[in-house]
Protein backbone atom coordinates (compact mmCIF):
# COMPACT_ATOMS: atom_id res chain seq x y z
CA UNK A 1 0.00 0.00 0.00
CA UNK A 2 2.85 2.36 0.14
CA UNK A 3 2.86 2.94 -4.13
CA UNK A 4 0.46 5.59 -3.29
CA UNK A 5 2.72 7.04 -0.95
CA UNK A 6 5.43 6.95 -4.00
CA UNK A 7 3.42 8.46 -6.41
CA UNK A 8 2.26 11.52 -4.34
CA UNK A 9 6.09 12.15 -4.06
CA UNK A 10 6.59 11.90 -7.46
CA UNK A 11 3.67 13.75 -8.24
CA UNK A 12 4.78 16.60 -5.38
CA UNK A 13 8.81 16.53 -6.86
CA UNK A 14 7.06 17.48 -10.31
CA UNK A 15 5.13 20.26 -9.28
CA UNK A 16 7.84 21.51 -7.45
CA UNK A 17 10.65 21.28 -9.69
CA UNK A 18 8.24 23.36 -12.36
CA UNK A 19 7.21 26.14 -9.86
CA UNK A 20 11.21 26.59 -9.57
CA UNK A 21 11.92 26.53 -13.35
CA UNK A 22 8.73 28.86 -13.66
CA UNK A 23 9.48 31.06 -10.83
CA UNK A 24 13.01 31.41 -10.02
CA UNK A 25 15.01 29.91 -12.49
CA UNK A 26 15.99 32.91 -14.92
CA UNK A 27 16.78 31.10 -17.90
CA UNK A 28 15.02 29.03 -20.77
CA UNK A 29 13.75 25.54 -20.00
CA UNK A 30 14.70 23.20 -22.91
CA UNK A 31 12.67 19.92 -21.37
CA UNK A 32 9.75 19.30 -23.26
CA UNK A 33 7.29 17.67 -21.30
CA UNK A 34 6.76 20.73 -18.01
CA UNK A 35 3.41 20.94 -16.36
CA UNK A 36 3.78 25.13 -17.20
CA UNK A 37 3.81 24.61 -20.91
CA UNK A 38 0.93 22.12 -21.05
CA UNK A 39 -0.80 24.13 -19.14
CA UNK A 40 -0.26 27.27 -21.44
CA UNK A 41 -0.77 25.18 -24.32
CA UNK A 42 -3.76 24.00 -23.24
CA UNK A 43 -5.49 27.37 -22.14
CA UNK A 44 -4.04 29.41 -24.99
CA UNK A 45 -5.27 27.88 -28.26
CA UNK A 46 -9.07 27.60 -26.93
CA UNK A 47 -8.52 30.73 -25.65
CA UNK A 48 -7.34 32.71 -29.19
CA UNK A 49 -9.81 30.34 -30.90
CA UNK A 50 -12.03 31.64 -29.54
CA UNK A 51 -10.87 35.30 -29.78
CA UNK A 52 -10.67 34.77 -33.46
CA UNK A 53 -14.25 34.80 -33.67
CA UNK A 54 -14.54 38.13 -32.05
CA UNK A 55 -15.18 40.60 -34.73
CA UNK A 56 -15.18 43.90 -32.72
CA UNK A 57 -11.04 44.54 -32.55
CA UNK A 58 -11.93 46.03 -28.93
CA UNK A 59 -13.92 43.40 -27.70
CA UNK A 60 -11.29 40.77 -29.02
CA UNK A 61 -8.06 42.76 -27.94
CA UNK A 62 -10.11 43.37 -24.10
CA UNK A 63 -10.93 39.52 -24.04
CA UNK A 64 -7.56 38.57 -24.98
CA UNK A 65 -5.83 41.03 -22.80
CA UNK A 66 -7.22 38.79 -19.94
CA UNK A 67 -5.58 35.55 -20.59
CA UNK A 68 -2.61 36.68 -18.95
CA UNK A 69 -3.14 37.77 -15.51
CA UNK A 70 -5.68 35.00 -15.20
CA UNK A 71 -3.75 32.52 -16.70
CA UNK A 72 -1.28 33.60 -13.95
CA UNK A 73 -3.63 33.15 -10.98
CA UNK A 74 -5.04 29.49 -12.35
CA UNK A 75 -1.70 28.58 -12.46
CA UNK A 76 -0.76 28.98 -9.08
CA UNK A 77 -4.43 27.24 -7.92
CA UNK A 78 -3.02 24.26 -10.90
CA UNK A 79 0.04 24.08 -8.66
CA UNK A 80 -2.06 24.28 -5.42
CA UNK A 81 -4.28 21.51 -6.08
CA UNK A 82 -1.79 18.91 -7.37
CA UNK A 83 0.51 19.78 -4.40
CA UNK A 84 -2.74 19.09 -2.19
CA UNK A 85 -3.09 15.99 -4.50
CA UNK A 86 0.04 14.53 -3.86
CA UNK A 87 0.05 15.38 -0.37
CA UNK A 88 -2.81 13.55 0.14
CA UNK A 89 -1.72 10.72 -1.87
CA UNK A 90 1.17 10.41 1.05
CA UNK A 91 -1.29 10.37 3.26
CA UNK A 92 -3.09 7.77 1.70
CA UNK A 93 -0.60 5.10 1.47
CA UNK A 94 1.17 5.92 4.80
CA UNK A 95 -2.28 5.38 6.69
CA UNK A 96 -2.91 2.69 4.96
CA UNK A 97 0.44 0.84 5.10
CA UNK A 98 0.44 1.46 9.20
CA UNK A 99 -2.71 -0.36 8.72
CA UNK A 100 -5.56 2.76 9.67
CA UNK A 101 -7.76 2.17 6.92
CA UNK A 102 -7.92 5.86 5.41
CA UNK A 103 -10.52 7.22 2.11
CA UNK A 104 -8.52 9.07 -0.21
CA UNK A 105 -11.08 11.57 0.09
CA UNK A 106 -10.09 12.05 4.10
CA UNK A 107 -6.37 12.01 3.42
CA UNK A 108 -6.94 15.19 0.80
CA UNK A 109 -9.33 16.55 2.75
CA UNK A 110 -6.17 16.14 5.48
CA UNK A 111 -3.65 17.87 3.29
CA UNK A 112 -5.83 20.73 2.28
CA UNK A 113 -6.09 21.66 5.49
CA UNK A 114 -2.93 21.14 6.29
CA UNK A 115 -1.34 23.21 3.04
CA UNK A 116 -3.30 25.97 4.17
CA UNK A 117 -2.74 25.85 7.73
CA UNK A 118 -6.36 26.13 9.04
CA UNK A 119 -5.53 24.05 11.64
CA UNK A 120 -9.42 22.31 11.95
CA UNK A 121 -8.40 19.39 13.98
CA UNK A 122 -11.39 17.62 12.56
CA UNK A 123 -9.21 15.01 10.70
CA UNK A 124 -5.74 14.95 12.20
CA UNK A 125 -2.77 12.44 11.76
CA UNK A 126 -2.40 8.80 12.90
CA UNK A 127 0.94 7.93 12.34
CA UNK A 128 4.59 9.57 13.08
CA UNK A 129 4.99 9.84 9.54
CA UNK A 130 1.98 11.18 8.62
CA UNK A 131 2.85 13.98 11.61
CA UNK A 132 6.10 14.70 9.75
CA UNK A 133 4.34 15.00 6.95
CA UNK A 134 2.06 17.13 7.42
CA UNK A 135 4.72 19.53 8.98
CA UNK A 136 6.64 19.72 5.99
CA UNK A 137 3.54 20.29 3.92
CA UNK A 138 2.24 23.16 6.03
CA UNK A 139 5.85 24.82 6.03
CA UNK A 140 5.73 23.80 2.26
CA UNK A 141 2.27 26.08 2.27
CA UNK A 142 3.91 29.31 3.46
CA UNK A 143 6.69 28.73 1.36
CA UNK A 144 4.63 28.83 -1.96
CA UNK A 145 2.27 31.46 -0.80
CA UNK A 146 5.67 33.88 -0.35
CA UNK A 147 6.87 32.34 -3.34
CA UNK A 148 3.87 33.33 -5.37
CA UNK A 149 3.83 36.67 -3.78
CA UNK A 150 7.25 37.24 -4.72
CA UNK A 151 6.67 36.33 -8.38
CA UNK A 152 4.10 38.60 -9.03
CA UNK A 153 5.92 41.96 -8.75
CA UNK A 154 8.29 40.59 -11.01
CA UNK A 155 6.03 39.99 -13.56
CA UNK A 156 4.44 43.30 -13.35
CA UNK A 157 7.60 44.98 -13.29
CA UNK A 158 9.04 43.62 -16.54
CA UNK A 159 5.86 44.33 -18.15
CA UNK A 160 5.70 47.93 -16.95
CA UNK A 161 9.27 48.62 -17.89
CA UNK A 162 8.25 46.95 -21.35
CA UNK A 163 5.34 49.03 -21.66
CA UNK A 164 7.47 52.41 -21.19
CA UNK A 165 9.05 52.69 -24.35
CA UNK A 166 6.21 51.22 -27.02
CA UNK A 167 4.44 54.28 -25.28
CA UNK A 168 7.11 56.45 -26.17
CA UNK A 169 7.27 55.23 -29.76
CA UNK A 170 4.03 56.58 -30.10
CA UNK A 171 5.25 59.85 -31.01
CA UNK A 172 8.53 58.99 -32.58
CA UNK A 173 6.62 56.31 -35.47
CA UNK A 174 2.90 56.75 -34.93
CA UNK A 175 -0.11 54.01 -33.91
CA UNK A 176 1.16 51.48 -34.76
CA UNK A 177 4.50 52.15 -35.68
CA UNK A 178 5.83 52.18 -38.96
CA UNK A 179 9.30 51.79 -40.26
CA UNK A 180 8.46 54.71 -42.67
CA UNK A 181 6.59 56.65 -40.01
CA UNK A 182 9.89 56.47 -37.58
CA UNK A 183 12.30 57.86 -40.47
CA UNK A 184 9.59 60.34 -41.77
CA UNK A 185 9.56 61.87 -38.03
CA UNK A 186 13.48 61.90 -37.94
CA UNK A 187 14.05 63.78 -41.30
CA UNK A 188 15.40 67.50 -41.08
CA UNK A 189 18.57 68.71 -38.78
CA UNK A 190 19.63 66.64 -36.34
CA UNK A 191 17.24 63.72 -37.04
CA UNK A 192 19.88 61.44 -38.42
CA UNK A 193 21.41 62.01 -34.38
CA UNK A 194 18.24 61.31 -32.80
CA UNK A 195 17.43 58.39 -34.59
CA UNK A 196 20.53 57.05 -33.43
CA UNK A 197 20.16 57.86 -29.90
CA UNK A 198 16.72 56.30 -30.06
CA UNK A 199 18.06 53.25 -32.10
CA UNK A 200 20.81 52.56 -29.36
CA UNK A 201 18.00 53.03 -26.58
CA UNK A 202 15.75 50.13 -28.60
CA UNK A 203 19.16 48.00 -28.35
CA UNK A 204 18.84 47.75 -24.40
CA UNK A 205 15.09 47.55 -24.44
CA UNK A 206 15.35 44.43 -26.93
CA UNK A 207 17.99 42.98 -24.57
CA UNK A 208 15.57 43.37 -21.79
CA UNK A 209 12.70 41.61 -23.61
CA UNK A 210 14.90 38.86 -24.26
CA UNK A 211 16.26 38.51 -20.81
CA UNK A 212 12.52 39.15 -19.00
CA UNK A 213 10.58 37.00 -21.86
CA UNK A 214 12.55 34.37 -21.96
CA UNK A 215 12.95 33.96 -18.40
CA UNK A 216 9.12 34.68 -17.88
CA UNK A 217 7.85 33.31 -20.84
CA UNK A 218 4.23 34.33 -19.45
CA UNK A 219 5.15 38.60 -19.95
CA UNK A 220 4.34 37.97 -23.35
CA UNK A 221 0.48 37.15 -23.02
CA UNK A 222 0.22 40.86 -21.51
CA UNK A 223 -1.12 43.18 -24.23
CA UNK A 224 -0.48 46.62 -24.37
CA UNK A 225 -2.85 49.42 -23.32
CA UNK A 226 -4.17 50.37 -26.91
CA UNK A 227 -5.69 48.06 -29.14
CA UNK A 228 -3.17 49.17 -31.89
CA UNK A 229 0.15 48.86 -29.81
CA UNK A 230 2.13 45.78 -29.01
CA UNK A 231 5.56 44.80 -28.28
CA UNK A 232 5.42 42.42 -31.26
CA UNK A 233 4.86 45.34 -33.57
CA UNK A 234 7.18 47.55 -31.96
CA UNK A 235 9.90 44.54 -32.82
CA UNK A 236 8.64 45.05 -35.93
CA UNK A 237 9.42 48.46 -36.84
CA UNK A 238 12.31 48.86 -35.07
CA UNK A 239 13.67 45.64 -37.45
CA UNK A 240 12.54 47.47 -40.34
CA UNK A 241 13.75 51.09 -39.67
CA UNK A 242 17.32 49.25 -39.04
CA UNK A 243 16.81 47.19 -41.90
CA UNK A 244 16.40 50.20 -44.34
CA UNK A 245 18.88 51.87 -43.01
CA UNK A 246 21.79 49.40 -42.91
CA UNK A 247 20.60 48.47 -46.73
CA UNK A 248 20.03 52.37 -48.00
CA UNK A 249 23.22 54.28 -45.60
CA UNK A 250 26.31 54.17 -44.16
CA UNK A 251 28.08 56.14 -41.23
CA UNK A 252 27.02 56.15 -37.29
CA UNK A 253 23.14 55.85 -37.89
CA UNK A 254 23.63 52.74 -39.94
CA UNK A 255 26.70 51.34 -37.67
CA UNK A 256 24.02 51.83 -34.43
CA UNK A 257 21.09 49.85 -37.18
CA UNK A 258 23.09 46.72 -37.16
CA UNK A 259 23.61 47.03 -33.54
CA UNK A 260 20.00 47.45 -33.18
CA UNK A 261 19.08 44.78 -35.57
CA UNK A 262 21.22 42.14 -34.29
CA UNK A 263 19.75 42.21 -30.77
CA UNK A 264 16.25 42.94 -32.22
CA UNK A 265 16.05 39.73 -34.21
CA UNK A 266 18.48 38.16 -31.75
CA UNK A 267 15.37 38.44 -29.22
CA UNK A 268 12.70 37.52 -31.99
CA UNK A 269 14.15 34.18 -32.63
CA UNK A 270 14.94 32.82 -29.64
CA UNK A 271 11.24 34.30 -28.14
CA UNK A 272 9.61 31.93 -31.16
CA UNK A 273 11.92 28.73 -30.03
CA UNK A 274 10.21 29.35 -26.45
CA UNK A 275 6.65 29.29 -27.71
CA UNK A 276 7.61 26.28 -29.99
CA UNK A 277 6.38 28.52 -33.39
CA UNK A 278 8.52 27.42 -35.93
CA UNK A 279 8.81 30.35 -39.01
CA UNK A 280 7.16 30.94 -41.45
CA UNK A 281 6.91 32.87 -44.59
CA UNK A 282 4.45 35.85 -44.88
CA UNK A 283 1.64 34.31 -47.30
CA UNK A 284 0.44 38.15 -48.17
CA UNK A 285 4.17 40.65 -48.88
CA UNK A 286 4.75 43.11 -46.10
CA UNK A 287 6.17 45.29 -48.29
CA UNK A 288 4.47 44.87 -51.73
CA UNK A 289 6.27 47.07 -54.82
CA UNK A 290 3.71 50.00 -54.58
CA UNK A 291 4.14 50.45 -50.95
CA UNK A 292 8.20 50.72 -51.55
CA UNK A 293 7.51 53.20 -54.23
CA UNK A 294 5.13 55.41 -52.22
CA UNK A 295 7.38 54.97 -48.77
CA UNK A 296 10.78 56.30 -50.87
CA UNK A 297 8.11 58.94 -52.33
CA UNK A 298 7.01 60.29 -48.66
CA UNK A 299 10.66 59.95 -47.30
CA UNK A 300 12.13 61.67 -50.11
CA UNK A 301 10.10 64.58 -49.65
CA UNK A 302 10.62 65.15 -46.22
CA UNK A 303 14.24 64.93 -47.40
CA UNK A 304 14.94 61.71 -46.03
CA UNK A 305 16.75 60.12 -49.25
CA UNK A 306 17.00 56.66 -49.87
CA UNK A 307 19.20 54.99 -52.44
CA UNK A 308 16.57 52.88 -54.66
CA UNK A 309 19.10 50.44 -56.14
CA UNK A 310 19.17 47.14 -56.93
CA UNK A 311 22.20 46.51 -54.49
CA UNK A 312 20.28 48.35 -52.07
CA UNK A 313 17.10 46.29 -52.64
CA UNK A 314 18.79 42.90 -52.97
CA UNK A 315 20.78 44.02 -49.45
CA UNK A 316 16.84 44.66 -47.80
CA UNK A 317 15.57 41.41 -49.36
CA UNK A 318 18.23 39.96 -47.58
CA UNK A 319 17.89 41.18 -44.15
CA UNK A 320 13.95 40.66 -44.19
CA UNK A 321 14.01 37.31 -44.93
CA UNK A 322 16.74 37.21 -41.41
CA UNK A 323 13.48 38.25 -38.88
CA UNK A 324 10.08 38.61 -41.06
CA UNK A 325 9.54 34.96 -40.51
CA UNK A 326 10.02 34.66 -37.35
CA UNK A 327 7.95 38.06 -36.45
CA UNK A 328 5.14 36.05 -38.49
CA UNK A 329 5.58 32.98 -36.33
CA UNK A 330 5.09 35.38 -32.76
CA UNK A 331 2.69 37.19 -34.75
CA UNK A 332 0.50 34.19 -35.48
CA UNK A 333 1.28 32.03 -32.25
CA UNK A 334 0.55 35.40 -29.75
CA UNK A 335 -2.26 36.71 -32.02
CA UNK A 336 -0.84 40.36 -32.31
CA UNK A 337 -0.94 42.03 -35.70
CA UNK A 338 2.24 42.91 -37.15
CA UNK A 339 2.23 46.39 -39.07
CA UNK A 340 2.92 47.85 -42.86
CA UNK A 341 5.91 49.46 -43.12
CA UNK A 342 3.88 52.14 -44.47
CA UNK A 343 -0.04 53.13 -43.45
CA UNK A 344 -2.10 53.10 -46.14
CA UNK A 345 -3.77 56.46 -44.52
CA UNK A 346 -2.94 58.44 -42.36
CA UNK A 347 -4.03 57.86 -38.93
CA UNK A 348 -4.49 60.08 -35.30
CA UNK A 349 -1.69 58.95 -32.85
CA UNK A 350 -2.64 57.71 -29.35
CA UNK A 351 -2.00 60.81 -27.60
CA UNK A 352 -4.31 62.74 -29.70
CA UNK A 353 -7.31 60.77 -29.11
CA UNK A 354 -8.95 61.72 -25.32
CA UNK A 355 -12.55 62.67 -25.88
CA UNK A 356 -10.84 66.18 -24.68
CA UNK A 357 -9.16 66.00 -27.56
CA UNK A 358 -12.11 65.02 -29.95
CA UNK A 359 -14.22 68.16 -28.21
CA UNK A 360 -12.07 70.27 -28.45
CA UNK A 361 -11.32 69.61 -32.40
CA UNK A 362 -7.20 69.09 -31.25
CA UNK A 363 -7.27 65.38 -32.78
CA UNK A 364 -8.43 66.89 -35.97
CA UNK A 365 -5.52 68.74 -36.73
CA UNK A 366 -2.94 67.56 -39.65
CA UNK A 367 -0.39 65.30 -38.53
CA UNK A 368 2.64 66.85 -39.28
CA UNK A 369 1.05 70.01 -37.09
CA UNK A 370 0.14 68.63 -34.28
CA UNK A 371 3.50 65.77 -33.14
CA UNK A 372 5.45 67.54 -30.21
CA UNK A 373 8.65 66.56 -32.40
CA UNK A 374 8.11 65.46 -35.59
CA UNK A 375 11.93 66.00 -36.64
CA UNK A 376 13.64 65.30 -33.90
CA UNK A 377 12.38 62.44 -32.94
Amino acid sequence: MMLPAVAGFVVIIVVLWDAFETIVLPRRVTRRFRLTRLFYRSTWRPWRGIAQQVKNTRLRETFLSYFGPLSLLFLFIVWAVVLILGFGLVYYGAANAEGVPHRYATAAYLSGTTFFTLGLGDVTPHTSFERFIAVVESGLGFGFLALVLSYLPVIYQAFSRREVNIVLLDARAGSPPTAAELLRRHSGTHGLDALQILLHDWERWAAEILESHVSYPVVSYFRSQHNNESWVAALAAILDSSALLIASSEGECARQARLTFAMCRHAVVDLTQVFSAAPRADSVDRLPPADFQRMHATLASEGFNLPDTPEANAKLTKLRHMYEPYLRALSEHLYMELPPWILAKEITDNWKTSAWGRISGFANQPQQDASPDDHSG
